[in-house]
Formats: C-alpha cells, sequence, structure tokens
C-alpha cells in the first residue's frame, strides 16, 4: 500500500474509532496525531474514558463492532478485556485506548506524546 493510502486509511479509521467510542458516550476523547513523531509507534492513537468497567467495556465492545462494520477492519491485538480500567484495541495504524478517570490520570498517555498533534472531540451528550 503506498503511502498516501496508508496514511487515508488510518485516518478514517481513527474518525470510526471516535465514533464507536461516542456511540457509548465516552468522555474526554482526544485523537493524537503521531505521523510526525520521531520514533512514534503508530499512526494515532484515540484515547477516551468510561465512567465503569461496564461502559469501558461497552465502549471497547463499540468501537470493535463499528470497525468491523463500516471498514472490515479488527484488532490485532486486545488488552485488558478483563480487568475493564484500561482497553487497548491494536489496529497496528492506529490504537485504541479506553481508560478509568484513576488510570488516564495515573498514566498521562496524553503528556508522554506532548509533541503530537492534539485533537480533542467535541461530546455534546
Amino acid at each position: 500500500m503506498n503511502k498516501l493510502k496508508k496514511e487515508a486509511s488510518s485516518e478514517l479509521l481513527s474518525k470510526v474509532i471516535v465514533e464507536g467510542m461516542m456511540d457509548n458516550k465516552a468522555k474526554d476523547i482526544v485523537v493524537l496525531d503521531l505521523r510526525e513523531v520521531e520514533n512514534a509507534v503508530t499512526d494515532f492513537f484515540v484515547i477516551g474514558t468510561g465512567d465503569s468497567s461496564t461502559q469501558i467495556e461497552g465502549i471497547a465492545s463499540s468501537v470493535t463492532r463499528l470497525t468491523r462494520k463500516e471498514l472490515k477492519e479488527r484488532p490485532w491485538h486486545q488488552e485488558g478485556k478483563g480487568t475493564s480500567e484500561w482497553v487497548l484495541l491494536d489496529y497496528v495504524s492506529v490504537v485504541a485506548h479506553v481508560f478509568s478517570q484513576e488510570l488516564r490520570d495515573f498514566y498521562e498517555i496524553e503528556e508522554m506524546w506532548a509533541d503530537a498533534k492534539r485533537t480533542e472531540i467535541d461530546t455534546d451528550y
């Protein structure tokens, strides 16, 4: 796949992930564009917060369902589904993180990747 197609596909995937998070009312959704960051592990991080382990599971499931339905994409790797305080969905070019507020505050991923372009999503629920 050429670079332009890959970038367009990772952008579209990140948008569908945001939509999946919004479907289950994730809070504080942030997209970090890592494409210009040296040594970045992926093109985008999409980060959202849930209020409970049940909501965190629901957000992750919503993202997985929507990416499969809209783009025929499935996560290459998933972590955290058992504890539901931080679920990671790795689509290789985009990594989705669904956190509890406590763990999001503790890990401060946005601060670790502070040189990435940051887009805050307006969630007007």
